[in-house]
Formats: C-alpha cells, sequence, structure tokens
C-alpha cells in the first residue's frame, strides 16, 4: 500500500476550487439563460486590449473537435466536453482529480465588440479567443434648419 502525506493546503485548495464552481454556475444563471449543468469549469483570463478582447481558457486534454463556440445576442459561449472514462476503466483508481465531463462558459460582450470578426486558436491544451472591437463613430454635428 502507497502512503500518501496528508496535506492540508491540498484540502482547502480543493474546497475553494468547489466553490467556484457553485459560484461561477450560479452567475452564469444571472445573464437569462436556463439552468445548464456543467461538470467541470475550465480556467479563464480575460483580457481588454485597446483594438480588442481576449478570452484565454485552460481546456487540457480536450480536442478541438469537442468544443463549440457560440455567439448569440451579445453573449459569447463556450461548452465541450472531455471524454469520461467508464466505470470499468476507472475502478482501479485511487484518487480521480482531473477534470472530466461537460463545461459550459458563457460572457457578455460589451456593445463595442464586433461579432461578425471573432476568431479562435486552439493550442496546446489553450484556447484563445479574439474579439475584435468596432471601428469608433465618430459623432457628427447636425446643422438645424430655419
Amino acid at each position: 500500500m502507497n502512503v500518501i502525506h496528508y496535506q492540508p493546503w491540498n484540502t482547502l485548495d480543493q474546497m475553494r476550487r468547489e466553490m467556484d464552481k457553485v459560484f461561477a454556475s450560479y452567475a452564469d444563471r444571472d445573464e437569462g439563460s436556463s439552468v445548464v449543468a456543467a461538470d467541470w469549469l475550465p480556467a479563464v483570463d480575460v483580457r481588454e486590449d485597446p483594438e480588442r478582447f481576449v478570452i484565454v481558457a485552460d481546456v487540457p486534454g480536450v480536442e478541438p473537435k469537442d468544443i463549440d463556440i457560440n455567439m448569440e445576442n451579445g453573449v459569447l459561449t463556450i461548452s465541450g466536453k472531455k471524454e469520461v472514462e467508464s466505470e470499468e476503466e476507472l475502478k482501479n483508481y485511487k484518487r480521480v482529480e482531473r477534470a472530466r465531463g461537460s463545461f459550459y462558459r458563457r460572457f457578455t460582450l460589451p456593445e463595442s465588440a464586433d461579432a461578425e470578426k471573432i476568431s479562435a486558436k486552439f493550442t496546446n491544451g489553450v484556447l484563445e479567443i479574439v474579439i475584435p472591437k468596432q471601428e469608433r463613430v465618430q459623432p457628427r454635428k447636425i446643422t438645424i434648419e430655419s
């Protein structure tokens, strides 16, 4: 039998991740969506540059063909599935910590986002979505006829 050393920080970190899942799934419901069940939430970074927004999601072990990205009514949705081992394959495991199953994330984009020019690339388990900003419309002075 192998000896597994107890490390209390691992337990606290696992509790934090579980709480993050609860709050993230609750927050997703606030965006007008119907309730969607997800087995795990990929870690995501969102940044804004002067010309674009960039969403970077860690989805290790997921194939690009198993990821869907949709844009509807100003909401960008990333969903997918990481294949789950069968019960037979898992029977000899003593510990299972890696995420598996379906995932789902939603992001409400600002009006400045150009939904028609969104692009995505996938490299080494990292999904990068680039959302360009629309060109600013310059204000125009309206003359008043008398």
